[in-house]
């Protein structure tokens, strides 16, 4: 157990807050496999259950709360650690349950490992586009944290909780010194120059060394890039951070977060949102870096959120009136007007085609765009018949551990690149 967990936290890139990666070895030191080769392997601990995404008002809460691995092997009782599949379980459950509006990540976490960190951060984007998900800096989201929280509709940090530690890092660990002083000699015979790279019993050379920042770098680049996609930053700005930590108020000023509030108050807020009908807006949208409308105790509402009402709701205003429409309507209109109410009309139609595309390929199914919109489906109508299409297929399918690419678009999917989102591009250009 603990010489893979030692793999798994020298020589390999970390996606961690440095105080944190700190912590971690000074608490595993005594136990990890650097006392020789009679050194004893722990027993597995015993696996704690894990509660299910609960329902508060609708919304599903997901904690977050520990270091990010991608497999726990039981481990998750006692040191703290939670995996990316556990998360990503959870998540498939919220959009799962129909019963569940809204879902709200609550993070605590200072980062944890590369593997599977950007593949979850892409699945709660595409979940965003079926549900509105909020997230929750409770009190620390950091490095793979951050990038987890940063792909939800709305990232909100607490008046002392911190975001930011966009870096990565690797260690490697020379225990040479301790072999010679303890009486071990270690020899490797090896086949390929760099498979002993990484060795804990020999200095680290240049050409691994350089091969390991390499990695480092590469990882960078693609947080940066991360980063910068789900915030709506320059990829200058978000390298400009270099790695530090931003708390409170600091977070929205640098573009990080959306507002200082609590977890009660933001699961009061997404409630509010969720029970006032309003007419969705078109994504994406560009985030608040201002400081003027930082909540203490409640939401910052800085900009138009991505979601609203829940979607029975979304169709109408609570009379049943369609909405903008104004409560007095002029007996005669001149030809001026009239075309410009025209124009504006067909601007509306073509952006709401364009967003129905959108929601497609997020879901999976771009082909279904054109029978959408050729039918005059509405916004809401599409999201609750994709929601309805992906509880079918959860149903009708049995029980599984893994999700095969047909529940989810395929990673990192831009829907530039979609044959029906160009064209609904065309039709908006054209408007």
């Amino acid at each position: 157990m603990f010489p893979h967990l030692a793999a798994r936290l020298f020589g390999t890139p970390l996606l961690v807050q440095r105080a944190k990666l700190d912590v971690i070895l000074a608490v595993l030191a005594e136990r990890l496999p650097l006392a020789g080769p009679d050194a004893q392997l722990a027993p597995p601990l015993p696996r704690a259950p894990n509660p299910p995404a609960f329902p508060e008002r609708s919304i599903a809460v997901i904690p977050i709360h520990g270091t990010l691995v991608k497999r726990t092997l039981g481990l998750e009782a006692a040191s703290g650690l939670v995996s990316y599949a556990e998360i990503g379980a959870r998540l498939e459950a919220a959009l799962d349950d129909p019963l569940v509006a809204g879902i709200v990540l609550d993070i605590d976490s200072p980062g944890g490992e590369t593997g599977g960190c950007f593949e979850l951060a892409r699945r709660v984007r595409e979940a965003a586009g079926l549900k509105p998900v909020w997230a929750v800096a409770n009190d620390a989201a950091f490095s793979a944290a951050y990038a987890i929280g940063c792909a939800a509709d709305r990232l909100f940090v607490t008046e002392t909780g911190g975001v930011g530690s966009i870096g990565v890092i690797a260690l490697h660990v020379d225990q040479s010194v301790k072999d010679a002083r303890d009486g071990y000699r270690y020899t490797a015979i090896t086949a390929g120059a760099r498979k002993n790279d990484y060795s804990p019993h020999e200095p680290l050379h240049d050409a691994a060394r350089a091969a390991l920042q390499a990695e480092v770098d590469r990882l960078h680049a693609l947080f940066v890039a991360h980063v910068a996609a789900m915030r709506g930053l320059s990829e200058d700005a978000v390298r400009a951070t270099d790695a530090a930590l931003f708390f409170g108020p600091q977070a929205m000023d640098a573009g990080l977060a959306d507002g200082v509030a609590t977890l009660p108050a933001v699961l009061a807020e997404l409630d509010r949102q969720l029970a006032t009908p309003r007419r969705l807006p078109s994504p994406p949208r560009q985030r608040s870096t201002g400081k003027a409308n930082a909540l203490r105790g409640t939401p910052a509402m800085t900009d138009t959120p991505t979601h609203s009402s829940a979607d029975a709701s979304l169709d109408s205003t609570p009379e049943g009136k369609p909405e903008n429409v104004p409560e007095h309507i002029p007996e005669a209109l001149g030809p001026d007007t009239v075309a410009a109410l025209a124009a504006e009309a067909r601007r509306e139609a073509a952006q709401s085609a364009k967003v129905i595309a959108e929601l497609c390929l997020i879901a999976g199914c771009p082909e279904r765009a054109a029978e959408f919109i050729a039918a005059g489906r509405t916004e809401a109508a599409v999201r609750r018949a994709l929601i309805e299409a992906r509880a079918e297929r959860s149903t009708e399918s049995a029980v599984r551990s893994t999700h095969g690419p047909e529940d989810w678009a395929a990673p990192g999917a831009d829907p530039a690149a979609s044959p029906v989102v160009a064209a609904v591009k065309k039709l908006v250009t054209r408007e």
